[in-house]
């Protein structure tokens, strides 16, 4: 049982710690104090993750990881993207319901 607990908090918690650094770059369109290389990284262990909670069968890997990968995906693009492209995106997102 406390594995399952301890699993489950960790997966909730890995997820929800991109959400505002997602968010910052949303609202200041900035991306310049993100480290390219630890993004590289980051969105490529997702999605080996990803990959293995797949193979296995693993939901509660698969569910995190797919959620990880997007936020994660999205600030690799953003920072990736010049200013008039994050200008557009944003500006799209923040419109958003």
């Amino acid at each position: 049982m406390i594995e399952l607990v301890l699993g489950y908090s960790a997966a909730a918690l890995s997820t929800i710690s991109f959400a505002p650094q997602a968010w910052k770059v949303i609202a200041s369109r900035k991306t310049q104090d993100i480290s390219l290389g630890m993004y590289l990284l980051t969105v490529a262990a997702f999605a080996l993750w990803l990959a293995f909670g797949l193979l296995k069968r693993e939901w509660p890997l698969v569910a995190s990881n797919s959620i990880c990968l997007m936020l994660s995906g999205f600030i690799l693009m953003m920072k990736l993207l010049p200013a008039s492209g994050k200008k557009k995106v944003a500006g799209a997102l923040k419109k958003s319901p």
